[in-house]
């Protein structure tokens, strides 16, 4: 099927299919004001539990209901429970989001480092300057850390950092060591688990429920002896045969 607004309907046909994009055509054809107030319910209905995550959503029913009225090109004649009106976002197509012309120059850290480094040489305060390079420079080495499954050295972060700054940002190495500026928390850069302490009855009784079952072990231990050496003297006290006279 044609669409005749092709902008408008795409986006609506992504969103609830072209089988329910069909039924709204097909409910336009019907001539009888109620009998297409009818269907056009059940087609809300319909909607609602093919995606029952709409529900949720505030204004869930009136934008259901104005975006059938935007699928019919504005001309749904029904009684509605809500006023249809067309969506001002769906009147003008967006602008075209511009394609990067041109590669980062370090592809661990990417373009949105290079952009941090501009706005921090942009400072004028020296400490902020100081602060914000300290921040960019932990997170190009949590960066390259999940680049390249490996650990950075401090030494090789400030050479890519004065690199992609222009040696406009630098920090002291031995500072930079000492103070460890460019570690996280943890090694992964995520916070440590957190483990649930036990209470000491509860420790105790566990305790006690292993000693008690090693007890156990051990007194059967000795009774499967006991059984085996009872057995072996069995054997032992046979009496012997006599030669047959």
């Amino acid at each position: 099927m044609a669409l005749p607004s092709p902008f408008k309907h795409e986006l609506l046909l992504r969103e609830y299919g072209q089988s329910t994009y069909e039924l709204i055509q097909q409910m336009r054809a019907i001539e009888d004001r109620d009998e297409r107030t009818k269907r056009a319910q059940q087609i809300v209905q319909l909607i609602f539990r093919l995606n029952p995550a709409l529900r949720d959503q505030p204004d869930a029913q009136p934008k259901v209901w104005n975006h059938i009225f935007e699928m019919t090109d504005g001309e749904l004649d029904v009684d509605s429970p809500f006023p249809l009106h067309k969506l001002d976002i769906l009147a003008k197509q967006p602008a075209r989001v511009a394609y990067p012309s041109k590669s980062p120059k370090l592809k661990p850290y990417g373009r949105s480092v290079e952009v941090m480094i501009e706005q921090a040489i942009a400072l004028e305060d020296a400490a902020e300057r100081e602060q914000a390079t300290i921040a960019i420079g932990r997170t190009m080495k949590f960066l390259y850390r999940s680049y390249s499954k490996e650990n950075a050295k401090d030494v090789t972060i400030l050479k890519h950092l004065k690199e992609l700054s222009g040696g406009k940002l630098e920090l002291d190495p031995a500072q930079v060591d000492a103070d460890n500026l460019f570690e996280f928390a943890t090694a992964t850069g995520r916070p440590a688990p957190f483990v649930v302490p036990q209470p000491r009855a509860e420790r105790s009784e566990r305790g006690e429920r292993g000693d008690r079952g090693d007890r156990e072990a051990r007194r059967g231990g000795n009774n499967n002896r006991r059984d085996k050496q009872r057995r072996g003297g069995k054997k032992s006290r046979q009496e012997p045969q006599q030669p047959p006279q």
